[in-house]
């Protein structure tokens, strides 16, 4: 058995293990759990290294060029070193307050980064909320396979009745699904009521397209797997061991 076999069925009795829980709570799978927590981890450590640390901190900081060319440290990055470590102190029964300072510059830095981000990707999201229902056309929309680009221009600035449609459906659900959220004060308006109904409604099947997506990931890696152990390793690899044979 070559090498690259053996690793292959390396892969299988993790897959097995990993997948023998579906059945119960075993040692096979505590081992192969436990396994991959500490492949993990070290796969983490190297990556840190590799793709942050080693660009993002040491090449900037020695002045690490591509060959051929010159760049100048930025020595001042020296100061981070310090500062990370101090971040280990928490383990230090006497010490551990050190470890709040650099806690709290990342917490800092954190939350300014969180306000952009927050302006990135729910401001445009605000924003698309806010849809046309309409109609100023037909019903459907015109065809524009083979139209010039002014017809193209001309018939995407229409707004028709399917499309105001959809708008519709998608302002409503929003808006129902907001007034459900109105837990400030006793709702006595029936308009109110049903909307909060409908907007509950209308939530459980947001999460019931979120949590069929998620199971058909799930599926996904499965099938990958299964592929892994009867294609890569039964077919392939001890098939070819056999054929050799």
């Amino acid at each position: 058995m070559d090498y690259h076999l053996l690793k292959i069925a390396f892969g299988v009795l993790g897959t097995a293990g990993l997948y023998s829980v579906l059945y119960r709570e075993n040692k096979f799978y505590r081992f192969w759990e436990h396994v991959f927590v500490g492949l993990a981890a070290g796969y983490g450590i190297y990556a840190l290294w590799t793709e942050t640390l080693k660009s993002s901190w040491w090449d900037q900081m020695v002045g690490a060029a591509p060959e051929g060319a010159t760049g100048n440290g930025y020595w001042l990055y020296m100061i981070l070193l310090p500062v990370g470590l101090m971040g280990y102190l928490v383990f230090h029964p006497k010490h551990n307050w050190i470890s709040r300072i650099p806690i709290g510059m990342i917490l800092g830095f954190y939350s300014g980064q969180q306000l952009q981000a927050w302006q990135n990707q729910y401001v445009p999201q605000i924003n698309d909320m806010m849809k046309p229902i309409i109609p100023n056309a037909g019903f459907f929309k015109e065809n524009t396979a083979g139209a010039s680009p002014e017809d193209v221009v001309r018939i995407n600035s229409h707004l028709y009745g399917s499309q105001a449609l959809s708008n519709l459906i998608f302002v409503m659900t929003v808006l129902t699904v907001l007034s459900y959220f109105l837990f400030s004060f006793d709702i006595k308006n029936k308009i109110l009521k049903n909307s909060a109904v409908l907007g509950r409604w209308m939530l459980m099947i947001g999460f019931g397209a979120i949590f069929g997506s998620t199971v058909m990931m799930r599926f996904t890696l499965l099938i990958d797997r299964m592929y892994f152990v009867w294609i890569e390793f039964v077919r392939d690899g001890l098939g070819h061991m056999t054929g050799a044979k």
